[in-house]
């Protein structure tokens, strides 16, 4: 399930991040707590010179608390590390240290010659979806930024003013021209960053169930009131489908309808705090 793809308005959100790097101090890259690996671009550290980094670890209320904060201890190695909700507002208050943390040699250099209050600069980047908007919208507490529940929705620059002292520019959500592995597809589908219309509904689903069958079988028998998680992934949405009682005539399973269930109940939350990459880099 490698996805060789790359439309239009990406190649422009990859000319036009290169572009502005030189006029931001810092880099704000928002990836998804529950794929933390898999929702980094590998390109960003080449089209952003390098700068000063906050990552935030976005939507940690849907993510698996032990998984994130051993993510978190990881990526605080190379970039100042922000947890947050962005959608409920959980965590957001803390970015703004975080930028000035990242920035502090050169916000002294211009105290010491005698500016003060210089106004920081920030670049949100981050893969489609990862909630940049939404992250922008709550530290301007106002709809500044376009969002919504799919990829692809910015497509233009935009500058933000937070205060006196933050300026935001949001960006286009950008992936890479290969998505190189089989689980990296997975993970990008499942949380919604790639459009549901790329792969198979119901073949999503199934990995779905196999993974969590694998990692999380006691939410997954909750939620959906199974007596075990036998039989892999493609068993457990039927039963899953005959006990919500979605037939068709005749008797079938809508395991299609199940399908579509199961994966909005995971992107939600509904089925529980779940990550899907927990093994940490050492």
């Amino acid at each position: 399930m490698a996805i060789h793809w790359f439309p239009g308005h990406m190649t422009k959100a990859r000319r036009m991040i290169t572009e502005q790097s030189a006029a931001v101090d810092v880099i704000c890259e928002v990836i998804d707590a529950r794929i933390p690996a898999s929702s980094r671009n590998p390109d960003l550290a080449e089209l952003t010179a390098n700068k000063p980094r906050v990552v935030v670890l976005n939507r940690v209320d849907l993510a698996d608390p032990t998984a994130t904060s051993k993510w978190a201890d990881s990526l605080k190695r190379n970039a100042r590390v922000v947890l947050c909700d962005a959608k409920s507002g959980k965590g957001v208050e803390t970015f703004e240290r975080a930028v000035r943390d990242a920035f502090s040699v050169k916000l002294q250099r211009l105290s010491e010659r005698g500016i003060e209050g210089a106004a920081v600069r920030v670049m949100v980047v981050g893969i489609p979806n990862a909630g940049k908007s939404t992250l922008i919208n709550r530290l301007a507490r106002r709809k500044a930024a376009v969002t919504a529940d799919r990829p692809g929705v910015t497509r233009g620059r935009q500058w933000v003013t937070v205060s006196k002292s933050l300026e935001l520019l949001d960006t286009p959500g950008i992936l890479w021209p290969k998505i190189e592995t089989e689980r990296q597809s997975e993970n990008l589908a499942l949380t919604g960053a790639i459009r549901d219309a790329v792969l198979d509904t119901e073949e999503l689903a199934v990995t779905l169930c196999d993974r969590l069958a694998l990692s999380y079988p006691q939410l997954l028998m909750a939620r959906y009131k199974l007596q075990s998680t036998d039989g892999g992934g493609l068993a457990i949405l039927t039963e899953c489908a005959r006990r919500r009682g979605f037939l068709m005539s005749g008797g079938v399973v809508d395991t299609l309808r199940m399908a579509n269930v199961i994966l909005d109940e995971f992107r939600g939350g509904v089925i529980g705090r779940i990550t899907l990459e927990s093994e940490v880099p050492l």
